[in-house]
């Protein structure tokens, strides 16, 4: 398969990967590009590969992992305000913008630890060899990832219907 046929088929599912484990369609958009601009002229040695799938996630993992990717998120998300509570009386949609807004508060690797976890539905194995790390270490970041978002969700207030 030529580059241009891979990525015509595969695009939508790289910049759907990319979206969960950034948190921002905007940075995913940004972080596929460079990850495609940087795999075009080795792509005979990559489609060579069992899975270029695996080796292109991989190369998003590390691109989001960069410190220049790091420091643009962190100044995005200053920036960025919360969204509006939807109009339409849709709870759903009100809940999900919160978790994610909360989700992006999380530091780099536990965000992504929780996005491959339960978005992906990855094993704690195939996360650290994405990641480059342990097991240990994507259990530790899951847990403090998670205790996090439960401390969040404590202090939330109760809604009463």
């Amino acid at each position: 398969m030529i580059f241009e046929e891979y990525v015509a088929a595969r695009l939508p599912a790289l910049l759907r990967q990319a979206t969960v484990l950034a948190g921002d369609p905007h940075v995913a958009e940004d972080v596929v590009q460079d990850v495609l601009i940087k795999a075009q002229p080795r792509w005979a040695r990559i489609s060579e590969l069992d899975v270029p799938d695996a080796y292109l996630r991989k190369m998003i993992v590390n691109e989001l992992l960069s410190a220049r990717r790091r420091v643009a998120a962190a100044l995005r998300r200053e920036q960025v305000q919360a969204p509006a509570p939807a109009q339409d009386g849709v709870d759903v949609v009100v809940q999900r913008a919160a978790i994610l807004q909360v989700i992006r508060t999380l530091p780099v690797r536990q965000r992504l630890v929780i996005a491959l976890r339960f978005y992906e539905d990855m094993t704690d194995g195939d996360i650290a060899a994405l990641l480059g790390c342990t097991e240990g270490t994507v259990r530790s970041q899951a847990s403090r990832a998670l205790a996090k978002l439960r401390e969040i969700a404590a202090l939330q207030p109760v809604r009463e219907e």
